[in-house]
């Protein structure tokens, strides 16, 4: 089997031929969103393709081969951080902890607090406010978050009738206030997060 030497290209070895992305590529692909992300939250939407090229130390032929446009490289950066957020999710669905969907949305916030010029990007490209998640990243977030809610119900924390979407209207309520700075989002959530407890004899 041949390997084929250009970025883009692929080896060879799987069962009838089946073809992977060559290992560069992706070091590549994850090089230019990590300076991408470092971009966006220093500079907002004020920062084009050459910037990340520069900054990633690679040429314009290779930014083009992963993001042909400035907004495919806003959404992949938009979509790799709720893959973070995404996969924190999960760690605590699976770990310890009495308070889960709490831990959640503070973690949320402190991610926005820190993005602010990507949810800034993202609102630019998309011409409305908030960046919410999109596609199979959020269906697995809500299964995520859906995981988080049984298991705060069972440490007694949550209110037996909150729902997933309670805890995205939390989540979109702390995103508004950040990306406003209209308040302290962590004061936001523990008022609004004693609605979720369980009121007395529940």
């Amino acid at each position: 089997m041949s390997t084929r030497s250009t970025e883009g290209g692929t080896t060879g070895g799987g069962a009838g031929g089946e073809r992977r992305p060559r290992a560069d590529v992706a070091r590549n692909r994850a090089r230019l969103l990590a300076a991408a992300r470092e971009l966006f939250a220093e500079r907002g939407e004020q920062v084009g393709l050459p910037d990340v090229a520069r900054s990633a130390g690679v040429g314009m032929g290779t930014v083009y081969r992963h993001f042909p446009t400035l907004a495919d490289l806003v959404e992949a950066a938009a979509e790799d951080r709720f893959a973070g957020i995404l996969a924190h999710a999960r760690a605590l669905a699976d770990g310890g902890g009495e308070d889960p969907v709490l831990d959640y949305l503070r973690h949320v916030g402190e991610v926005l607090e820190a993005d602010r010029g990507l949810s800034a990007a993202v609102e630019a490209l998309r011409g409305t406010p908030g960046s919410a998640p999109l596609g199979r990243t959020r269906a697995e977030l809500e299964e995520a978050v859906g995981v988080l809610v049984d298991r705060s119900r069972r440490c007694g924390t949550l209110r037996p009738d909150t729902t997933v979407a309670d805890v995205h209207l939390l989540a979109g309520a702390i995103s508004a206030t950040v990306r406003t700075g209209s308040g302290p989002w962590r004061r936001l959530l523990d008022l609004t997060v004693q609605g979720l407890r369980p009121r007395t004899g529940e």
